[in-house]
């Protein structure tokens, strides 16, 4: 048999112990143990799920090898979310001998290319024109991040129809959970005890096993809080400190008063972690840092600001802009500081040395979340560790905390009445998040505040579900703790020594007066965040306890909530806080038991 046109010729004899050349010396248990049960099950359609960062391309890659070297198949068709992540592929698939074509529009494919590199936006414009190239060779077709499948109708459908005919079809995703319930193409789904479907992987690789495989960093996620004044399009002016209990719009309007550029909270979060970039650079020296914007004019005075504190430029990507891509891959591969991208990290920003980020950004769905801090996780040697910067938000701080959770998609969501459930918040944020164009949707004109003023405040850290750390000002020795912790840690050295850092704190807090604790210094795991159920069952309370006194004094009750607001302070019920709500309860209280 002769080996010469096939990418087989790379590998060892004992395969599948080596990946092929140039993609690792060797396989990862994982992508074995998957590999293993491909070739014992040769399954048509095969579904792997791994963390962001474990090597699915690496996976990908050796089996469309092994396909190829066994006659199983006689080409490779690559279909990927973007332009970028289309060329990434190709790039990786030359270095194992697999030749694809990523800029394939039509027509005859050239004998010196394996296949073909796509997006799925182009298989969305011509579906025949893959389905006619399936139907004539035996094809391999991987489908890469296969959620953006379901992202649309069309895109699913085109997928169905242009894939239908394929000898073999590989999905794979890091993320499978969606907010929607649209079904993805080729992905099994099954029926639970419960009557509710969800999707089967074949094989599983979650954060949690990598983590502890040494195959991913840890993450520190360090949040912080801070006061929040802004002006509706009312003309009230209204003022809230990230983290304490309001209602939905109040958190939204505090969190981008949080990001506006022009007040206090974005310079000291980036002046910080730029300071734990530094400490991290000292174990590994070209570590880079990213920030997460949500539009252009965000992330060019995020640059600016990233100028003024390192006396540094930073590269800025602006989404899918010509030459963003190359911007991407020259900070790959030199050792600046610093860049700034706007909506470029769902998937395909694919720069290992990342090992600190800032998610400035207000898009909230557990997807691009999880997305997002995929980027930071790849490790490259042991002891690696990944520091994200947040905004101390209920939503955020939840998904920090359930980094190890495996989800699968669900289709047949139950609706709850009155309950909130964070995964069906809004697949629209994401589809913007992903949208190749950053043209201007006017959102930025709709805005229902003007933000006026904010600073930060160091809040608490988050790592392994468990949360550290007392409230300290930017720039002071209790920050400078959690900043400090060197960039090489193994994971149990990373709990022990923030358990340490705290203990510290506690105690130095101790001796100090209490007219010098000018801060809620409470230990992180005594600062809960209420949830917004939670809020709602307390005004809920309060206008119970109202509607009975109103019974009782015969007052209206809009002259009863706003004795309360002049008695306790703060703003209306919509927008109080737990603690404002529980004062007005107690005080409604007060008055009933005045009047029997």
């Amino acid at each position: 048999m002769t080996t010469t046109a096939s990418p087989s010729h790379h590998l060892s004899p004992a395969f599948p112990g080596r990946a092929p050349w140039g993609t690792a010396g060797k396989l990862r248990a994982w992508q074995q143990g998957a590999m293993e049960r491909y070739i014992q099950e040769q399954p048509r359609d095969f579904l792997a799920v791994a963390t962001p960062g474990a090597g699915k391309t690496t996976f990908a890659l050796t089996l469309a090898s092994w396909l190829l070297h066994h006659h199983v198949v006689q080409q490779v068709t690559v279909v990927a979310p973007t332009e970028h992540l289309k060329k990434q592929w190709a790039a990786a698939a030359a270095r194992v001998g697999i030749k694809l074509d990523p800029e394939y529009s039509a027509g005859p494919l050239s004998k010196e290319y394996h296949g073909v590199a796509v997006t799925y936006a182009g298989v969305g414009v011509r579906p025949m024109l893959h389905r006619n190239r399936c139907e004539q060779r035996k094809t391999l077709v991987i489908l890469d991040e296969i959620h953006h499948a379901g992202d649309s109708k069309s895109w699913g459908e085109a997928c169905l129809e242009a894939f239908d005919p394929a000898t073999r079809r590989l999905t794979l995703t890091g993320t499978p959970f969606r907010s929607d319930t649209n079904p993805i193409p080729f992905v099994t789904y099954e029926e639970g005890n419960d009557g509710i479907r969800r999707s089967a992987a074949d094989y599983t690789y979650g954060y949690g096993n990598a983590l502890g495989d040494g195959v991913v960093r840890p993450v520190i996620f360090l949040s912080y809080s801070g006061n929040m004044r802004w002006r509706t399009k009312a003309g009230d002016e209204i003022a809230a400190r990230l983290g304490e209990p309001m209602t939905k719009d109040a958190i939204s309007q505090a969190w981008r008063t949080a990001l506006d550029a022009r007040g206090e909270w974005m310079p000291n979060v980036l002046r910080a972690a730029d300071q734990r970039l530094t400490e991290v650079r000292k174990s590994i020296p070209d570590a880079g840092g990213l920030v997460i914007a949500s539009d252009q004019d965000s992330a060019r005075s995020y640059a600016k600001l990233i100028r003024e504190i390192t006396g540094t430029k930073a590269t800025v990507v602006l989404s899918d802009d010509t030459g963003a891509s190359k911007r991407i891959d020259e900070f790959s591969e030199n050792t600046d500081r610093w860049m700034v991208a706007v909506r470029m990290v769902s998937e395909g920003v694919d720069v290992p040395r990342l090992a600190v980020g800032v998610y400035a950004t207000t898009i909230s769905t557990p997807l691009f979340f999880a997305q997002a801090v995929g980027r930071f996780v790849r490790s490259r040697r042991r002891g690696e560790t990944a520091s994200v910067f947040l905004p101390t938000i209920p939503m955020l701080l939840g998904f920090a905390n359930e980094m190890e959770v495996e989800r699968d998609h669900v289709l047949d969501r139950p609706k709850k009445d009155g309950e909130d459930d964070p995964y069906a918040e809004s697949e629209k944020e994401l589809d913007e998040a992903n949208r190749e164009q950053d043209e201007d949707t006017g959102e930025q004109d709709q805005l229902p505040f003007e933000a006026l003023e904010s600073d930060a405040v160091f809040d608490r850290v988050m790592y392994n579900g468990a949360e550290f750390g007392m409230q300290a000002h930017p720039g002071s020795e209790e920050e400078q703790d959690y900043l400090g912790i060197p960039g090489l840690l193994e994971p149990d050295q990373v709990q022990m020594l923030l358990q340490k850092r705290q203990a510290r704190q506690i105690a130095h807090s101790r001796k100090r007066p209490d007219t010098e604790a000018d801060l809620l210094e409470l230990p992180a795991e005594r600062r809960p965040v209420v949830s917004h159920k939670e809020l709602l069952e307390l005004r809920k309370q309060l206008n119970t306890m109202v509607g009975a006194y109103v019974h009782q004094s015969g007052k209206p009750h809009g002259v009863v909530h706003t004795e309360l607001r002049r008695v306790c302070g703060g703003p209306p019920s919509a927008e109080a806080t737990a603690g404002q709500i529980r004062e007005r309860i107690k005080k409604v209280q007060e008055w009933a038991t005045r009047m029997r």
